[in-house]
């Protein structure tokens, strides 16, 4: 019985693999419509368009008045209702945030993040949240946060950039942001620097691994489960990438959790050094963070510790140097924007030195137009290009669309930002003026409208943390070089759960005292 259910499976496999090598030759229009094939549903029509699916999904939703049904394969499941309406967001992200939990679904896809916060429910998200939250918001945390910043910006940033401008070489910018990101975040994560950022361009084992897990990740949104589980079974494609990726990260996430509390037991740190990683701080989570015992967390626990710095690796490395790379590229394409966020920080900002401390928060805050350009980026390029959530309840939504327990509703967050019913006809252009008051301050846009950072009870809570960091890098970037990118090099987004470009973002460096 086993041996017909593999051959099934194995039969169902190759057919998809086939139906799926044939709808990209074919090559067929571009619709904005998708045909319901018999047993097959809809799926045909969207392999087609994989290599540009964000564009092909707003094509969509801006015929469909935000909010499309997608059928699936019979017993496939992978039906799902994808909206971007803002009434639709805020109902399930907010006014009715308890019926729609991340679910077993959810934790099915993202099973490489184990219990960490991404994936939990209930009680045990609730005291996740708190215990981050509260270490977070830390004057010793934000203190180290800000160092840790300074540090990397001073001593692996702008030495590379120097060298590259020197060399007069062409630089991938997304992998030197991917490496910024990395470094730092490791660094809050666990306190080690893994030397990612360097002129040598060394190869990390972790950071590879993120890269390869994310990429399955997004394809197990597209595959029937049963196709994925057997290529994982069978051990190959990206499924055979998420097993070698799973093994890298318990094994390096180990090293780091048995070294932290080596050091902690022979004395080499303590609790009350001002240099709080997480990983500290969660092993010592009562009594650094002074609050009531978190009856869920188990700092004891390595696999619980591993789950931490997973999930802070995802989303601290990727969505920043993700951001970043879209901002420069789009910068590179409006000079008159370069133009004024230098006119901006040169009546801003103080005469900078080249000590640690040449940025804080409140002269940043004084930053507008670039705060304006990076949400500018962040809406038309969101890090994070989709969501999936379920409610576990039937559900009627604002739209009027009924949902079924378990069922799946997708955000497009990539299409969210170029609706023109939600931003207007002038949705598509790159304008950081949208966000900025005739008396000079920044507008609040609603977080269902603008959901780079999350909305409701789940909001991101490293949003100033990533805009302090991000700002920190473009000001010292645009104040002392010149970006360009390489002419004739091509942009396009990759499918993945994070908006990477598909080819990097190539460019050559020149500093400014050098134009004089």
């Amino acid at each position: 019985m086993a041996l017909i259910t593999l051959l099934e499976v194995s039969i169902s496999l190759l057919f998809f693999s086939f139906l799926y090598g044939y709808f990209l030759i074919s090559k067929k229009p571009h619709r904005s419509f998708l045909t319901n094939w018999p047993f097959l549903g809809m799926l045909p029509g969207l392999l087609v368009e994989i290599p540009r699916v964000y564009d092909f999904v707003t094509e969509l939703l801006e015929a469909s008045n935000l909010t499309y049904p997608f059928k699936g394969p019979c017993f496939g499941g992978l039906d799902m209702l994808i909206t971007v309406d803002p009434a639709n967001i805020h109902h399930i992200m907010s006014s009715n945030f308890a019926n729609y939990p991340k679910g077993t679904e959810f934790k099915k896809i993202f099973d490489v993040l184990g219990d960490g916060i991404f994936n939990a429910d209930s009680e045990l998200w609730k005291d996740l949240r708190k215990s981050a939250q509260s270490m977070m918001t830390h004057q010793d945390f934000q203190r180290f946060t800000l160092r840790t910043i300074m540090s990397k910006l001073e001593k692996g940033l702008v030495p590379l950039l120097d060298y590259v401008a020197e060399k007069k070489q062409v630089v991938d910018l997304q992998d030197v942001f991917q490496r910024f990101t990395f470094d730092t975040s490791f660094v809050l994560a666990t306190g080690v620097d893994p030397g990612c950022l360097s002129t040598e361009m060394p190869q990390i084992e972790f950071a590879r691994a993120l890269d390869e897990a994310e990429e399955a990740i997004f394809f197990r949104h597209v595959k029937p489960e049963i196709v994925w589980k057997m290529q994982r079974f069978i051990g190959f494609g990206d499924e055979l990438k998420m097993k070698k990726a799973h093994s890298t990260f318990d094994r390096v996430c180990s090293k780091c959790i048995a070294s932290k509390r080596d050091e902690i037991t022979n004395g080499v740190i303590n609790i009350d050094s001002s240099s709080k990683d997480l990983l500290m701080c969660y092993m010592n989570v009562d009594t650094i963070c002074h609050t009531t015992k978190y009856k869920l967390l188990n700092p004891s626990d390595d696999k619980f510790l591993r789950d931490m710095i997973l999930s802070f690796m995802l989303a601290g490395r990727d969505t920043t140097s993700s951001a970043l790379t879209w901002f420069f590229w789009l910068l590179s394409k409006n000079p008159k924007a370069i133009t004024k966020i230098r006119q901006e920080i040169n009546t801003q900002l103080s005469p900078r030195t080249n000590d640690f401390d040449s940025f804080n928060a409140q002269e940043l805050n004084k930053l507008v137009y670039v705060h304006g350009a990076l949400c500018e980026a962040l809406r038309l390029y969101p890090p994070v290009p989709f969501q999936h959530k379920s409610p576990t309840k039937s559900d009627v939504l604002p739209s009027g669309h009924r949902v079924d327990a378990s069922s799946k509703i997708v955000f497009c967050l990539y299409s969210l930002g170029r609706m023109k019913s939600v931003w207007g006809e002038d949705a598509s252009e790159f304008k950081p003026e949208r966000w900025i008051s005739e008396s000079g301050r920044l507008i609040h846009v609603p977080s269902f409208k603008f959901l780079s950072f999350n909305a409701g009870p789940r909001t991101c809570l490293g949003k100033e943390v990533a805009m302090t960091q991000m700002k920190t890098v473009a000001v010292k970037i645009i104040q002392n070089y010149e970006i360009k990118v390489v002419e004739g090099h091509k942009i396009e987004p990759v499918p993945s759960i994070i908006l990477h470009m598909k080819h990097g973002l190539k460019v050559t460096v020149t500093k400014r005292s050098n134009l004089l």
